[in-house]
């Protein structure tokens, strides 16, 4: 599992610049006389589409209607553990400010116009990247703070994603009285990369198979030892103390009749994006099938994890599900605005369409409007 320190690096270049079955093939949307396709917006009114000369490749990479406010929350309530949340929401630019939409500003003023917003969860670390762009184009975004990558699989891998349910919980009931009402945590959804990308698949219902990991160590199974990576943190390490880590998680986690740990999620939680993940040695394939919310997958075809995801991808349970392989990036991609900014375009028609229901949408993360890409790949990629 790779080091996400550079998410500090990315989050200075952002701020810069100016989430029935997985639709995949479908009409495109109406265009302009000119067969631009429009930048959907999310406003209380209908607003005019924007035009352009020539068609933008990744249109739901451009600012939506909304400017970004955020605000910084702290419980620790969760077993004592102090739990940080970092929320960005649609926001009314200051009288007489200026600055990039995409450019997040302490303490704004919420923007009631289209509210209630949906939410997105995940670690502070990947919203710092993304959330802006979706907070444009009508959603809440809550981070926790103080959870990132770890080199070695241990008690985070449960922590983690308790601390995102938690903080789900704490916006549902404890913004400051300015926010009250302009979320809509019934309707939420999870992304992550890399570490936080595990958080996703738990998130969306992913079980934990005791049985299959420890039959790993200390010799893996073929399937498994075909998709070991120097970036991964998945390993025996916890092979030796098994009992002390199904301690820490609990008897209401760990207790079951099937032999697999109680999903950690939500029904609130709808669908999930998992970007670059992994967890094949905790889930397995019993573990997989116990996904049940719909999911799409991004990952670089030459990031060392990326067999690993196409092993997932192939066992995620849920018929609603979809993969796109972003062709030559590694892992790293996250360094790069360009590739952030497509992420973030499929983030926004995937919760566009699961989350605040916009049928147009799906054509924005369908097989169709891929294959308009050479850089692209529907599901896994087999190479030329």
């Amino acid at each position: 599992m790779s080091n996400l320190r550079f998410f500090t690096l990315v989050v200075l270049i952002v701020g810069l610049l100016a989430s029935c079955g997985t639709p995949t093939s479908v009409p495109p949307p109406a265009a302009t006389p000119q067969t631009t396709p429009t930048i959907p917006q999310v406003a209380e009114e209908p607003v005019d589409a924007v035009v352009t000369q020539e068609p933008v490749p990744f249109p739901l990479s451009e600012p939506g209607p909304y400017y970004v406010g955020k605000l910084d929350l702290e419980d620790a309530s969760r077993q004592g553990r102090p739990v940080g949340i970092r929320v960005w929401y649609p926001a009314v630019l200051p009288e007489g400010s200026t600055g990039p939409k995409l450019l997040a500003g302490a303490n704004r003023d919420p923007d009631r116009s289209g509210a209630p917003y949906p939410l997105i969860v995940s670690s502070a670390k990947v919203g710092a990247i993304m959330a802006p762009y979706l907070v444009t184009q009508g959603f809440v975004w809550a981070g926790v703070t103080r959870i990132d990558t770890y080199d070695q699989i241990n008690e985070e891998m449960i922590d983690q994603p308790l601390d995102i349910l938690f903080a789900l919980d704490q916006v549902a009931s404890g913004l400051p009285e300015e926010l009250g009402g302009i979320i809509d945590t019934e309707h939420a959804g999870a992304i992550g990369y890399s570490f936080d990308g595990n958080n996703a698949l738990i998130l969306g219902g992913a079980r934990i198979d005791p049985e299959h990991y420890l039959a790993q160590c200390p010799d893996p199974e073929p399937t498994t030892e075909a998709i070991l990576s120097f970036t991964s943190a998945f390993g025996c390490g916890l092979a030796g103390a098994w009992d002390d880590y199904a301690a820490h998680a609990g008897e209401g986690i760990t207790t079951s009749e099937d032999g697999l740990w109680q999903p950690i999620t939500d029904k609130r939680i709808r669908a999930v994006m998992p970007l670059a993940a992994e967890g094949w040695w905790l889930f397995g394939e019993r573990g997989l099938a116990a996904v049940d919310r719909p999911t799409l997958m991004i990952v670089a075809t030459e990031d060392g994890q990326y067999p690993e995801n196409a092993l997932i991808f192939e066992h995620i349970g849920t018929a609603d599900k979809a993969m796109i392989s972003f062709v030559g990036p590694s892992h790293m991609m996250i360094y790069d605005p360009e590739m952030v900014a497509r992420m973030a375009h499929f983030a926004v028609a995937y919760f566009g369409y699961h989350l605040q229901g916009r049928e147009e949408m799906a054509w924005y993360f369908s097989q169709d409007f891929v294959a308009q890409h050479d850089d692209l790949a529907w599901g896994v990629y087999e190479g030329e």
